[in-house]
């Protein structure tokens, strides 16, 4: 099984790197210690430390290589694509471990909606090209259909809930309140967020429904979660960014880029002292994306994949990790 596992898996890279290649992408190779590993309030990184003296570098390893991608775009790199390893604090799960695969592309001139095209080629091409090794696949997955709902419309549909009605944390806390019981709040007296009521709810309510569909992508989420993408100019209440999910595991998130350093910073500075509120500690700026967007970044579209993630799913091996 051993050997079939690690087939599968050099199988996939192959499948990966000539899907981008034949499209006229240029694998390129980010360092993988930095200097900030990225800027999400709920994702840990390892902080990189000198052996012989026993002390903390200002290093990290990356929890994500999209800053240094970034960099490439604004020197004028244009459709460019990464497949490596990231590394992120969290203890191992079915679903996370602290070394991973991360693939990541970007393509510059292009809006998000492109890169759900991208998505689902690159499923059906590595899913075929396992087929024809003859490795495990998933049969069912062959011919699967991607459905696409904004979330406004999975809410609605599930929880007969407009969310888009309740972008104020008091308003979505009472909503829970009132008519989501089941869904475990904190005790009396601490207040959380309004992204911490949101997937509170999300990850009680509606993922677990989310193992029925062989692909669904969900797109346009409420304005809180906009992280580094752009607002929707016609309803700026959601940004543009989607996420896939395949028989309940999501596989990705893809930005339409913000080019904006003012609104980023304002993000970083917003995320960065949430970071320190709850987890006690601070990272350094992002310099490198800073110089990136001050240099000026292309119109563009970017997304990150878990790997292992997608082969999973694919080939419904329990554990395709290298360990």
């Amino acid at each position: 099984m051993r050997k079939v596992k690690l087939a599968a898996q050099f199988q996939i890279l192959w499948a990966i790197r000539q899907f981008f290649i034949q499209r006229n992408f240029v694998d390129v190779l980010p360092p993988p210690m930095v200097q900030n590993p990225g800027m999400e309030t709920h994702i840990h990184p390892f902080q990189v430390a000198h052996v012989r003296t026993q002390s903390l570098s200002p290093w990290y390893l990356n929890t994500s290589p999209e800053f240094h991608m970034k960099e490439l775009l604004s020197l004028g790199f244009e459709n460019i694509f990464t497949l490596g390893y990231s590394f992120r604090d969290e203890p191992n799960a079915p679903n996370h471990r602290p070394q991973f695969l991360m693939l990541e592309w970007y393509r510059t001139g292009a809006h998000y909606t492109k890169i759900m095209e991208d998505c689902e080629e690159l499923f059906k091409f590595t899913l075929n090209s396992l087929n024809e090794k003859n490795l495990p696949v998933d049969q069912t997955l062959l011919n699967a259909k991607f459905e696409r709902a904004t979330i406004q419309e999975l809410f609605l549909d599930m929880l007969n809930v407009d969310i888009l009605n309740f972008l104020e944390t008091k308003d979505l806390k009472e909503l829970i309140e009132k008519n989501f019981k089941d869904v475990p709040l904190p005790v009396q007296g601490e207040e959380l967020s309004w992204d911490d009521y949101y997937f509170l709810l999300f990850l009680n309510k509606i993922e677990p429904h989310l193992a029925h569909y062989p692909y669904l992508l969900l797109y346009e989420f409420p304005n809180h979660l906009s992280a580094l993408s752009t607002l929707k100019p016609e309803d700026q209440r959601v940004c543009e960014r989607f996420e896939i999910y395949s028989k309940g595991v999501e596989l990705c998130n893809c930005f339409n880029e913000l080019r904006d350093l003012k609104i980023q910073k304002e993000r970083f500075h917003f995320q960065a002292k949430e970071k320190e509120k709850l987890y006690g500690y601070k990272l350094p700026e992002p310099q490198v994306l800073y110089q990136a967007m001050e240099r000026g970044l292309p119109v563009s579209s970017g997304i990150a994949l878990g790997v292992e993630r997608l082969l999973k799913i694919l080939t419904d091996i329990e554990n395709p990790f290298w360990e």
